[in-house]
């Protein structure tokens, strides 16, 4: 850079000067000086120094050092290193090391540099002394720190517990080490490890698991922790299977076992399916714990005895020893042996049905009512029966006592009066039990409570229509409705009807795939639209098409099987007089149902699909069932034919894939097609409903069929009789035509 204009001031070029300077300075040190050296730069290095290489060189070739921190490494004989004469700047600076020693990618990290701005080593510490020091940051470090510490230390231990308790099948010991263990707030963890420990080994340690669960339930481990646990299990069955091939199977009869047991809610297994991604293990468990399990008759005991039992006793022979020793009790009123009985049966998690049986007997014979309180209030006292058996027991009696009061009609207020009783001898914690009077909860939803949810639920279906994102309403009614209050799923019915109605076309179809999707109780379902009708002639006001909007959505509902005809007499009979709008609503329902393709008809009038996308033409569905069919029968995927069946999206039809299917295997005597009927029913594919409509259909029509099938009614008798077996049919289902 040259001043030759002038233009620039003495200092300027002054600094120019110095900096070009300490450049040619710096440079020529870091050539010429070598770090061992004590000598002046302007020196000549002596070849008899120790450092120097033991090869001569060239007087013209300068001597550049290695650096300490340079591993050394071999010329190339190809490629001799050339240096320029002149400045030294001018020379080659290229490192020659293996190692890299420039910054990163992300501009940090780099051989020679200080690291990212952010970046912390292994040795990083806290410095009170530093005079950015915040206190409030040591804290969540610590706490943080502390927290992934105790969950390590906790996981360790309760592997030792649980590997201590297959070995000594002792449930007192292990119960007595995971309350000494604390920490219930992982208490999932022990759950979720009990049962992958026991899905790898013999039916004997499932079945001890399956005990000890139940032994732990609410005593020691609390019942959210018991779902969460079995929630991971489910979201971890596609880990599990690596190394448990039967995953699946074991994992769904755990399930079973613990929604009979009565530690596992039965919504668990509808709300982890839908959380749950569709692909996944975790959705082929619940399936198979729901339809395999479940739902067969008998269930229960089957599902009590399908380890053998911890001791070899199935439930229904601990219940009649339970009766028995009661009454011999009642009719001796020996409590000492009644006690010892008690104590032989083994079955700690099963005290609670020793305290209903009591109960119930105390109702039926209210001579013994003193000698039963007595045994129960001894047994309390010296700790044979636990406080968590005892509330059980009290919470099962408040559970049954409406079907009870059809055998004892004051069983109610009998059952009051043994709480009372109880409480006030201090053998029962009635602050834990539900309240009996079913009144009083209906008046407890505050109104102001009733008013927020409201505005929430408003706030939640509006998203809904903007995102169409079903699973994210379940959540959000999850988190606003904990209790799964019927008065506020009513609420909700009713606010996601009332929104839909002053919106387009596509909105009420989202609303009706939302309510087909929710999976309310019946009656939370009927209550809102009770709601609905009683308010309709205010809502006329603002929509003069409430009556065809309401019926309508009322019609769809039947349809989409969320309410079953009776629901509809049902709302009916708390209609208001026969000149209301409700009453219209009502009648103009009942006409839509009754009307000839009413189900195809109903599903279409707003679009179908829940989306702006036309529905479908029933001669389309009928071609598109055909033509599945018909690929299946050629050698088809089962499960490809399933999906298909599904993404036509009208399970009011389905029962045109039964006739179809029937019809095809009478023609070709070929049952492929029965196996996928198998299948679609024991998936809920298809509903018992439908599967009737189909065979019915088939009936009408028996008399064209014989006439390409000459044994068509012999096959179809037979066929019936088979779907009867596999329970696919209603005994009542006759062939009359």
């Amino acid at each position: 850079m040259e001043f030759r204009d002038g233009s620039a001031s003495n200092e300027h070029q002054e600094l120019h000067k110095s900096a070009i300077e300490g450049a040619h300075h710096l440079s020529v040190s870091s050539l010429r000086i070598s770090p061992k050296s004590s000598r002046s730069p302007n020196s000549p290095r002596s070849p008899r120094s120790p450092s120097s290489p033991s090869v001569p060189k060239s007087p013209r070739s300068p001597i550049i050092p290695k650096s300490p921190r340079s591993p050394s490494v071999p010329k190339s004989p190809s490629s001799p290193r050339v240096h320029c004469k002149g400045s030294p700047l001018k020379n080659d600076r290229h490192s020659h090391s293996l190692i890299d020693g420039r910054p990163k990618k992300g501009g940090s990290g780099g051989k020679g540099t200080w690291g990212g701005l952010l970046d912390i080593d292994d040795n990083y510490f806290i410095d009170p002394n530093d005079p950015n020091y915040d206190s409030s940051e040591e804290c969540e470090h610590s706490d943080a720190r502390k927290s992934t510490e105790e969950f390590e230390e906790y996981k360790k231990k309760a592997t030792i517990i649980v590997e201590e308790y297959f070995a000594t099948d002792d449930v007192a010991s292990t119960s007595n080490e995971l309350r000494e263990l604390g920490k219930p707030g992982y208490s999932y963890y022990f759950v979720k490890k009990l049962v992958s420990i026991a899905m790898d080994r013999h039916d004997k340690e499932k079945e001890m698991a399956a005990a000890l669960l139940s032994a732990l339930y609410a005593d020691v481990i609390n019942p959210s922790q018991v779902y969460k646990g079995f929630s991971k299990l489910v979201k971890s069955a596609d880990d599990l299977i690596v190394d448990i091939p039967d995953t699946v199977d074991v994992l769904a009869l755990f399930i079973a076992r613990a929604v009979v047991d009565d530690i596992l809610p039965p919504a668990f297994l509808t709300k982890e399916l839908v959380s749950s991604p569709e692909d996944s293990k975790g959705v082929e468990v619940l399936k198979r714990a729901d339809k395999g399990y479940l739902s067969a008759p008998l269930h229960a005991d089957f599902i009590e005895r399908r380890w053998g039992g911890s001791k070899n006793k199935t439930v229904e022979d601990v219940k009649a020893r339970i009766n028995n020793l009661l009454i011999e009790y009642v009719v001796s009123g020996d409590k000492k042996e009644a006690c010892r009985c008690i104590n032989d049966l083994k079955v700690p998690f099963f005290h609670h049905e020793i305290v209903k049986r009591a109960l119930i007997m105390t109702m039926e014979r209210r001579q013994a009512e003193g000698r039963l309180l007595d045994l129960l209030k001894e047994a309390a006292e010296e700790g044979l029966i636990n406080s968590s058996q005892i509330s059980k027991g009290f919470g099962r009696m408040i559970d049954t006592v409406e079907d009870l009061s059809l055998d004892i009609p004051n069983a109610k207020a009998i059952l009051q009066s043994l709480i009372s009783k109880a409480a006030s001898e201090g053998w029962l914690s009635a602050s834990s039990l539900k309240s009996l009077s079913l009144e009083p909860e209906k008046q407890a939803l505050d109104v102001s409570e009733a008013r927020i949810f409201k505005m929430k639920a408003q706030s939640i279906i509006q998203e809904y229509f903007l995102s169409a994102d079903i699973s994210e309403v379940f959540s959000c009614l999850e988190s606003e409705n904990k209790t799964c209050s019927a008065e506020l799923n009513a609420i909700f019915v009713k606010k996601l009807i009332t929104l839909a109605m002053d919106r387009k076309n596509r909105e009420k179809e989202m609303a009706s795939v939302l309510l087909s999707s929710l999976c309310f109780p019946a009656d939370d379902v009927v209550n809102g639209f009770v709601m609905l009708i009683e308010s309709a002639d205010d809502t006329a006001l603002d929509n003069p098409v409430v009556v065809e909007d309401l019926a309508m959505f009322l019609a769809r509902a039947e349809v989409d099987e969320v309410l079953a005809p009776q629901h509809l007499e049902e709302i009916g009979s708390q209609s208001l007089g026969p000149e209301s709008i409700g009453s219209k609503v009502l009648q103009m329902a009942r006409s839509l149902l009754k009307a000839r393709l009413s189900g195809e008809r109903i599903l279409r009038c707003w679009g179908g699909g829940g989306s702006s996308r036309p529905g479908w033409a029933v001669e389309d569905v009928k071609d598109k069932i055909g033509k599945l069919l018909e690929e299946f029968e050629s050698g088809g995927d089962i499960r490809e034919a399933c999906r298909c069946i599904k993404e036509l999206g009208m399970p009011f039809f389905h029962h045109e894939v039964v006739k179809k299917a029937l019809v095809t295997t009478m023609e070709k005597k070929n049952e492929r097609l029965w196996g996928l009927l198998e299948e679609c029913f024991g998936s809920g594919l298809i509903t018992m409903n439908q599967m009737s409509k189909g065979f019915g259909r088939v009936a009408e029509s028996l008399d064209d069929l014989a006439l390409d099938v000459p044994d068509a009614n012999k096959q179809f008798t037979h066929y019936v009789e088979r779907a009867k077996i596999a329970g696919w049919l209603d005994s009542s289902f006759c062939l009359s035509r």
